[in-house]
């Protein structure tokens, strides 16, 4: 089956067409510095054992901070954490700077203000195309507060609807 464009903004907009949770990613590099990065593209993966995965574009000023990290921590952002999803999204900027944050009881860096985090240890890496996926198994998490902050056809969704499922059908997720 052949793809109905070639243009590489096609594809960019049909798969903008799915909606995904916004979060930053945090490590810390070498030399103890907090790293930190937005992503989009992270999915649960499995309940037992607990694993996501999230992908890192090979193109990222800190590709090699976090393919070599052991450790790294989700940070699920929460509606009202647009500036914080821009700051870490952005090439060149202070990540860090203004953004509230403190270290976990492992050193990683844990935004403030967030809708939940999640701590993690890197299990398995796998290049593939113009990405590394790293799948990780969860150590600790914490949900904490409000709706989460959604990418959809390239902008931000900062209003749910909630819809009730109907009686008897369960969650996709189990």
């Amino acid at each position: 089956m052949q793809a109905r464009s070639d243009s590489n903004v096609e594809l960019r907009k049909a798969l903008g067409q799915f909606a995904t949770g916004v979060t930053v990613v945090t490590t810390r590099a070498a030399d103890g510095s907090p790293v930190g990065l937005t992503v989009n593209s992270f999915t649960s993966v499995s309940l037992d054992p607990p694993l996501l995965l999230w992908c890192l574009g090979r193109s990222s000023m800190n590709f090699d901070v976090f393919r070599l990290a052991e450790q790294q921590l989700i940070n699920v952002l929460a509606a009202d954490q647009i500036d914080v999803a821009q700051r870490f999204a952005t090439r060149g900027a202070e990540r860090f700077a203004g953004v509230p944050w403190n270290p976990t009881d492992t050193g990683l860096p844990r935004l403030d203000g967030c809708a939940a985090w999640i701590e993690c240890g890197v299990r398995s890496r796998y290049e593939e195309g113009d990405h590394l996926i790293l799948v990780c198994r969860i150590e600790s998490f914490e949900v904490l507060r409000g709706k989460p902050l959604i990418f959809h056809d390239s902008r931000y969704v900062t209003e749910l609807t909630e819809t009730p499922l109907p009686r008897g059908l369960r969650s996709p997720l189990g």
